[in-house]
């Protein structure tokens, strides 16, 4: 049985607008996450899980369960207050000292460039990314961050999950409730994320030929529900609409065609200038770093027109919500299936097999280096009064994964890393701090006046001890 490769880069990931804290220190610019409207009882993002002040104690802990790599972001608010214009020294400063802690303990950042986080003064000012002026600006960032920091990151990240800004935005912006846009709005959005990144490829391999980049979508692979044909066909198109419309125009400098009939469905159309699809040709990414938290079964969906005033009250942390923004009539719908793992300790559903299936299918399309660089489970865990953390359903979910991704590179898939959200707890878009899914717990509620002057002690959960012993095997320790 072939082994984990001996340079596997095993580590965890975090982002940071849900970690950092800070969001008024050091000259840092407010962003829209700032801003952000909060479900009742969950906190906002303004001191997060203060790795801002933490970073050394953080690092240390993740050194201590022997991290190869760590995946986390850059705040664009803090390294360019206004999202353009001056730059932010201390904000420069700050992620140096970031790099220089895990290098000193041989750890390999991985560094996510934008993670939703736009400064708020670009929504502002322009209008975000329905501005084709954000495209230039995005890469005008990029360009500072290449030239500050070409001596300390070998790999780079363009933009995290762009299809959940996209795929999901057309219905919900990130759990900020039912979006006034139109589908040709946020669409031609994605066009010009997409063109942002290309350009950002282009300029990293100018500027620091000896970096790695590449972006960072959330990737699943779509079972069919049944053997109707009509279900295998809406797989097929699901995956292109879902998860291959954001990775191939970077790849391959075109969208998939199938897509072509949604978007004529739906009244989208593509708003391309000269030069957009030249770009994608030119881009070369050198790898795909890609989320999955399980993949999607897709029965056929009838086109009709939807309705979307359901869910203009509805939680957006129900699943039936969640359901519902995966329903694209035309082509499918996401139905729940029978045959996903039941967890022995607390009943929920998951796909071990995710990973596995969907890195083998990346890498016959796209014959590129993979990096897993979000996968998990967050439920609300309980601190004991002797400072210990039992989280054995979070083992067992990483356990069955780990052993299906082992399987998955024997079977040909071109993985070079593992990076589960996340290294630490963090503040979860819809659910706040309660949903956790770190391996080292942080001591803070959803009170954020509370947070303000709170110690946020660390602790150790017992996933932390077990990650330890993965790590420490190459992934041989799976008990």
């Amino acid at each position: 049985m072939t082994n984990f490769p001996n340079n596997f880069l095993w580590g965890a990931s975090t982002s940071s607008a849900q970690v950092e804290g800070g969001f008024d220190c050091d000259g840092r610019g407010l962003s829209i996450w700032d801003t952000k409207k909060l479900n009742p009882g969950t906190c906002s993002f303004h001191y997060a899980s203060d790795f801002y002040h933490h970073y050394k104690e953080d690092i240390a802990m993740m050194a201590e369960m022997g991290f190869k790599a760590y995946r986390m972001s850059i705040s664009w608010s803090r390294i360019m207050p206004t999202g353009e214009g001056d730059i932010n020294l201390e904000g420069i400063r700050f992620y140096k000292n970031v790099f220089k802690e895990c290098k000193k303990y041989g750890i390999e950042p991985i560094v996510t460039i934008f993670h939703f986080d736009l400064p708020l003064a670009l929504q502002e000012n322009y209008g975000g990314w329905s501005n084709r002026k954000l495209i230039d600006l995005y890469v005008e960032y990029c360009r500072v961050l290449f030239e500050n920091y070409k001596d300390d990151i070998k790999y780079w990240l363009t933009f995290n999950e762009q299809n959940a800004l996209i795929y999901f935005g057309a219905l919900d912006m990130i759990g900020g409730g039912v979006s006034t846009r139109s589908m040709n709005e946020i669409y031609n959005d994605g066009h010009r994320q997409i063109v942002a990144q290309a350009k950002a490829i282009k300029l990293c391999h100018e500027i620091s030929p000896n970096a790695k980049i590449g972006p960072a979508p959330n990737i699943t692979t779509s079972y069919p529900a049944s053997c109707n044909p009509k279900d295998q066909i809406a797989a097929y198109n699901m995956d292109d609409l879902r998860n291959n419309w954001y990775l191939d125009p970077l790849v391959f400098g075109e969208y998939p065609k199938s897509v072509d009939r949604y978007f004529e469905l739906n009244d989208v159309k593509l708003d391309i200038h000269e030069g957009d699809m030249e770009v994608m040709k030119e881009c070369k990414p050198d790898f795909i770093a890609f989320n999955c938290y399980g993949n999607d079964t897709t029965e056929h969906l009838d086109y009709y027109k939807l309705d979307l005033n359901e869910l203009k009250n509805a939680d957006n942390r129900n699943m039936s919500y969640l359901a519902k923004l995966m329903e694209k009539p035309g082509v499918g719908k996401v139905i729940h299936n029978e045959y996903m793992t039941k967890a022995e300790i607390d009943g929920h559903y998951y796909d071990p097999s995710c990973i596995r299936v969907t890195a083998r299918r990346l890498t016959d399309r796209y014959h590129l280096p993979l990096i897993v660089t979000e996968n998990g489970y967050g439920r609300d865990d309980i601190l004991e009064s002797d400072g210990t953390i039992h989280d054995q359903y979070r083992i067992e979910h990483l356990r069955e994964t780990i052993k299906e991704i082992k399987l998955g590179i024997e079977e040909g898939a071109m993985l070079f890393g593992y990076c589960p959200w996340s290294a630490i707890d963090l503040v979860s878009t819809r659910e706040g701090i309660t949903k956790r899914y770190g391996f080292i717990y942080v001591d803070r509620d959803e009170d954020d006046e509370k947070a303000k002057i709170s110690e946020m002690k660390r602790y150790r959960k017992d996933s932390f001890h077990w990650y330890k012993k993965v790590i420490e095997t190459n992934g041989e320790y799976l008990e």
